[in-house]
């Protein structure tokens, strides 16, 4: 009986687990670093100064855009009156329309070029450094600078040129055409524009494998297919930053306005920015502008993720 009682105990002694060892705490790869204060002493000051000059003035900015504000004085709450108004305003609704069209013009003329800019720039051609300087040089111009020289030609030589070739549509100024007072700022936008384009498109095919070209060689690629089927693919995350900036740079067309057309001729060029401004500034519209900036920021925010959505998609595929 002593036999079966000592065999039980030891069958249920053998039974129970054995002792685990202590699990250990996981703790971060960064928890055993020492980080130099320093490096917050250059960090937080530099945050703090980005949140008070963009963060709480677009705070203020929504809140005034549910005020009757002029900018000064006192004002009242009136909750949703000027984003309705929005709505009705057929000034607003052109200035959306006209600014949307023009983007869409120049984002696409933009890329096409810059495409081909680079794709020739990054081929075996002679003094490639001094084009490459020569295509940058527009951009560091200030475009009201450079606005006001275009505009005096758009009214003074490029008229003579039309009357000279007997063109009727390039006889009179542009600028003073309801009907193609928009060309001479797309022009101006995308030929300054571009510069920055072709650097990022450059930037991109210089992480291509030159022996991805050698071997397509020998398969008897055109320049055609070579381009279509290997640059374009593989210089793909370069065609989506280069869309996604000249698309907002050109939603924010407001200089080449200014210095070229004014918005006229009867307001037929005014972009949403350039409303914003006047209107705001100008006009004593504060609170509605104000609303009409946020109702842009977010028309902004959407296209801008809907571009890094489907682009960024066809990049994983």
């Amino acid at each position: 009986m002593e036999d079966v009682l000592a065999n039980d105990i030891d069958t249920h002694h053998s039974r129970r687990p054995a002792n685990k060892p202590p699990r250990k705490k996981k703790t971060s790869a960064f928890s055993d670093r020492k980080v130099d204060h320093a490096y917050y002493w250059m960090a937080v000051p530099a945050a703090v100064i980005f949140a008070v000059f963009l963060y709480v003035p677009f705070i203020r900015g929504i809140m005034y855009s549910f005020t009757n504000s002029q900018g000064y004085g006192s004002y009242k709450w009136i909750g949703f009156n000027n984003y309705l108004a929005l709505f009705r305003d057929e000034r607003v609704g052109h200035a959306y329309l006209f600014t949307f069209l023009i983007a869409i013009a120049i984002t696409v003329l933009i890329n096409v070029i810059a495409l081909f800019l680079s794709v020739a720039l990054n081929g075996k051609i002679a003094c490639k450094n001094g084009f490459r300087a020569i295509y940058f040089i527009p951009y560091t111009l200030a475009v009201l600078v450079i606005g006001y020289v275009f505009k005096y030609i758009f009214m003074q030589p490029l008229p003579a040129l039309g009357k000279a070739l007997g063109i009727g549509w390039l006889s009179e100024s542009l600028l003073t055409s309801e009907r193609y007072a928009w060309i001479p700022i797309v022009f101006l936008a995308v030929w300054q524009g571009v510069a920055y384009s072709v650097l990022i498109y450059l930037a991109g095919l210089q992480t291509v494998d030159t022996q991805v070209y050698e071997a397509a060689a020998i398969d008897g690629v055109n320049a055609w297919q070579k381009f279509w089927k290997i640059t374009f693919p593989l210089i793909g995350p370069f065609f989506t930053i280069n869309l996604v900036l000249t698309m907002k740079n050109a939603l924010g067309t407001f200089d080449q306005v200014v210095a070229l057309t004014d918005g006229g001729p009867n307001s037929k060029t005014e972009t949403v920015t350039y409303l914003i401004w006047k209107g705001g500034l100008t006009g004593g519209e504060y609170a509605y502008q104000t609303a009409n900036a946020v109702l842009f920021f977010i028309v902004l925010a959407i296209i801008a993720f809907i571009q890094l959505k489907f682009f960024g998609s066809k990049e994983k595929v």
